[in-house]
């Protein structure tokens, strides 16, 4: 896993306002070209597909279809954007529990 950080800035003339936030990223199984599906199990449609070698943020983290891959059998799925969801069981996490918080 490595670290990123995100620097957003706002502000006018007399003003300005920088917030930092630390994403942690995750490889995705060495040799796998990852279903990313809008919602958290596999009945959700496929939105894109992760080239091999992808490294994913987790944002957050939610039960839904239990899935058998190279990091186990997981029902924890990765939340990796607006609508985006991957099975934990493809991300490197080093836990076979939840790394962030569950989504709401």
């Amino acid at each position: 896993m490595s670290d990123h950080t995100v620097t957003a800035t706002s502000g006018g003339e007399d003003a300005s306002l920088t917030a930092e936030a630390t994403v942690r990223t995750y490889a995705v199984a060495p040799g796998v070209r990852l279903n990313v599906r809008s919602g958290p199990g596999t009945g959700y449609g496929i939105v894109r597909v992760l080239s091999e070698g992808a490294r994913v943020p987790i944002f957050c983290q939610t039960p839904g279809t239990t899935v058998t891959g190279p990091y186990g059998t997981s029902k924890i799925w990765d939340n990796i954007d607006n609508g985006e969801f991957v099975s934990d069981a493809y991300v490197h996490t080093g836990s076979d529990g939840y790394v962030a918080s569950r989504c709401s």
